[in-house]
């Protein structure tokens, strides 16, 4: 009579880490469901009660705070979506150039870099999911912030088509990646060496490549040297 033996599980490190990415995307986004309702909430109820009496600038503000709580509780629906393996997918027409500026925007001022530039004039409109294309793109212009040079930092997107693809580059004017690491890159929780703290938990390119999956493209890094990086972001037309 024949045996055979259970073959010990083999270990496979990049379906580890894609479970570890999923637990972490749906337990932190199930938590922060409930704090960001309350948040719309009560922007909500005070834009009724104060919209009549507050000036321009703040209510600016409060309206800010609502429409970004209300934007946050999208995404972090859309991130359960995605770690459970069902993403939720809302395609519609984006204003590339818009949504590009408006990440800058955010980015230089949570950063307080003042000095650098971006280079971004006539992006098209593409239709896709821009919440999930917002998080890819805020992902990799913030990296281009981080691992930056001493020069004043510099980032230029571009976008064309190319068949039944569009292809969005980011490029800057950093540090360039050792050829030792550019494997590596997406790797989750993975951080590029470099001298001082770097913020985050090393999920940012990991991230932007699964939100790029769930719309049927991906993002690669096609070009780095000690003048700089070039990311490619792949996207179907429609």
């Amino acid at each position: 009579m024949s045996s055979n033996p259970t073959r010990p599980p083999e270990t496979n490190a990049a379906g580890d880490n894609e479970e570890r990415i999923k637990r972490f995307l749906a337990t932190a986004s199930h938590d922060l469901q409930s704090p960001l309702r309350h948040i719309a909430m009560y922007a909500e109820l005070l834009l009724d009660d104060l919209e009549a009496t507050l000036e321009g600038e703040h209510l600016q503000s409060l309206r800010m705070i609502m429409e970004k709580a209300q934007t946050a509780q999208r995404l972090t629906k859309t991130l359960m979506s995605l770690a459970g393996g069902t993403p939720q997918v809302t395609p519609e027409e984006v204003d590339l150039q818009a949504l590009v500026e408006n990440i800058w925007g955010e980015l230089t001022d949570e950063t307080s870099i003042r000095n650098a530039t971006l280079t971004s004039d006539g992006l098209p409109s593409i239709r896709t999911d821009p919440a999930l294309l917002g998080l890819a793109l805020r992902h990799l212009i913030s990296n281009a912030l981080t691992y930056r040079s001493e020069a004043p930092p510099g980032v230029t997107i571009t976008a064309e088509r190319e068949g039944v693809d569009w292809f969005i580059r980011i490029s800057d004017n950093g540090t360039g990646i050792d050829p030792a690491y550019r494997e590596r890159i997406f790797e989750a929780f993975w951080k590029l060496p470099k001298a001082g703290a770097i913020p985050g938990a090393g999920l940012g390119l990991t991230t932007a490549r699964e939100f790029l999956k769930a719309l049927g493209g991906d993002v690669s890094l096609e070009h780095s040297d000690e003048t700089g990086s070039r990311f490619t972001i792949r996207l179907p037309v429609a």
